[in-house]
């Protein structure tokens, strides 16, 4: 029997072998891990859908991101869940409110981390959409100015990085303009430029009390349907100032991390969802998968699709697997 002269099967012989002709490398360094603030003293609410997650009060919050730190994972992103609500979704702007409080104790406590901000108005919203609600409708343009207001607070607390992940038109610009108006030309932008109105977000919704009491988010998130329009999407966030852009949800669009990472030179983010991280845990309770080995295959196809660093509920998980 003839066989060609190449045998891929020679470099497969022994795990040494193996991890030296690996093409893509997995790190610590890789990971964001988000962060769920609540009011109150040592609250640690679980997050039924999404197990292993928790509602943290600042107090714990900041021991959870000082853990994160000392197992490599360089960076978290905050959300916030505020004890009261409005049209406006004001508290996304006070000056004491929920992320505010839980920047300034990180970075104080954890002054070496990461800390970027998640800007919209979801959280804080009566309605549970992302801008300024006219009847049932999101008003584009006078959403940009509270997101910029946001945006500035989480500067003023200390945030090393702020995330608009709203989808409105403009907002990187508007965000940009006001921050560097406001001496933090230093703070960088990481912009949800390609994000889809995905079904993968609901266990998030939980987490955040987020979900929108009428209507969709699809007149202003992405078809799912769409992949040109991601490139048009990222376009625009990179000309208006973003210094990195991310696509959520990650894994049901590695293709779109792929034509992105063609395309834009800039660092890329994607975001690896609540709901494909509920659906690992699920099968693995069940006993269908190894949930481990789902996980690390799951984020290395992430980064493998193009993606520079990974936003994900398993950062934790998977350092301290990587760290064996």
């Amino acid at each position: 029997m003839l066989f060609p002269d190449y045998r891929p099967r020679r470099m497969r012989s022994s795990e040494a072998l193996r991890r030296m002709v690996r093409e893509t490398a997995l790190s610590v360094n890789d990971f964001i891990l988000p962060l769920f603030a609540i009011d109150g003293k040592a609250v640690k609410n679980p997050i039924e859908a999404m197990p292993g997650n928790y509602q943290l009060s600042v107090d714990n919050l900041v021991k959870v991101a000082r853990q994160a730190y000392g197992m490599g994972i360089p960076g978290v992103i905050l959300f916030g869940i505020p004890s009261k609500k409005d049209p406006l979704g004001t508290q996304a702007y006070a000056r004491d409110g929920i992320v505010q409080r839980a920047v300034k104790a990180v970075k104080d406590k954890v002054p070496e981390m990461v800390v970027i901000t998640d800007v919209c108005l979801c959280e804080y919203t009566d309605h549970g959409h992302c801008g300024f609600v006219d009847g049932h409708t999101v008003d584009n343009d006078a959403t940009l100015d509270l997101l910029a207001k946001a945006a500035l607070s989480h500067a003023n607390a200390g945030a090393d990085m702020v995330a608009p992940s709203d989808m409105m038109d403009g907002r990187v610009a508007e965000i940009r303009a006001v921050l560097d108006e406001n001496d933090y030309s230093r703070i960088p932008i990481m912009s949800y430029a390609a994000k889809y109105c995905s079904a993968y977000y609901g266990p998030f919704r939980e987490a955040a009390q987020s979900a929108p009491k009428f209507g969709d988010r699809r007149t202003y998130q992405m078809d799912p349907a769409n992949a040109r329009e991601a490139i048009r999407e990222v376009t625009m966030d990179v000309e208006e100032g973003a210094d990195i852009i991310m696509v959520k949800p990650a894994l049901a669009y590695l293709d779109i991390i792929c034509r992105i990472r063609d395309e834009v030179d800039l660092p890329l983010a994607a975001y690896n969802v609540s709901g494909e991280f509920s659906m690992i845990k699920a099968a693995e309770k069940m006993g269908w998968i190894d949930g481990q080995k789902v996980m690390m295959e799951t984020l290395t196809a992430i980064k493998r699709a193009g993606a520079d660093m990974i936003l994900t509920y398993f950062a934790m998980e998977a350092a301290a697997l990587m760290d064996r």
